[in-house]
């Protein structure tokens, strides 16, 4: 049996979802509900026994996500098809960006950066607008040629603490069409980033094994060394 080292640390990098939570302008809130109460329970169990079954109704780009290939290409894999490896115990590596600096994060702050084979964590502290207005407007992004140059790298995910990896100001989504297209996996909406160390940690984003599903809420998490 493994023994947890006393140096491990766990840190959830995602954010809480909620009844109504908006998490992408224009795409509808989850309902979070009963579907049986603990009141209603009670008249099926002998007394002092209840129980809760809820109900949720929502989209799959929900709160903290991941996207599969599926969700950009017809043809590709959905979640029910990738491996475990594309998103479980990835060693990881956190490259800072300032929004108030740039919102376009270009390739040149991947350059002289150890990212083959690693989770990429792109950290702009966009998430402190979360839930509200401000987090739907001018938010940081990841440049065409930045989406290029981590596939000529070979990183294994990407993720951001944005609202989107791409620049929603257009129609285009260029990084998602080349990270998908090489069936990198992306994870949007995530959120502490701050708190991990730039190295020295794994990183998880674990979905649900849906089939005909190209994107889902993730607990991601981080297991610092």
């Amino acid at each position: 049996m493994h023994k947890q080292s006393e140096k491990e640390t766990y840190l959830d990098l995602s954010h809480t979802i909620e009844n109504c939570l908006v998490t992408y302008k224009g795409l509808p809130a989850p309902i979070i509900c009963d579907y049986l109460s603990r009141e209603e329970s009670r008249k099926r169990y002998q007394e002092g026994t209840e129980f809760q079954i809820g109900k949720i109704e929502m989209v799959t780009n929900t709160g903290t996500y991941l996207d599969c290939p599926y969700h950009r290409y017809s043809d590709g894999k959905d979640l029910s098809q990738m491996n475990l490896s594309n998103f479980v115990d990835l060693d990881g590596i956190v490259i800072r960006v300032n929004h108030r600096k740039t919102l376009a994060v270009d390739a040149e702050f991947f350059k002289d950066k150890e990212i083959r084979g690693r989770a990429v964590l792109v950290n702009t502290g966009w998430d402190e607008h979360w839930n509200s207005e401000s987090y739907f407007e001018n938010h940081p992004y990841l440049t065409e040629a930045a989406a290029q140059y981590l596939i000529d790298c070979g990183v294994k995910l990407v993720g951001i603490d944005s609202m989107n990896i791409d620049d929603t100001k257009g129609k285009a989504r260029p990084v998602h069409s080349l990270l998908l297209g090489k069936e990198i996996p992306i994870v949007e909406h995530l959120c502490s980033l701050r708190l991990l160390p730039d190295e020295g940690f794994t990183f998880t984003a674990l979905p649900p094994k849906f089939k005909g599903v190209g994107t889902f809420t993730v607990r991601a998490m981080a297991k610092i060394l």
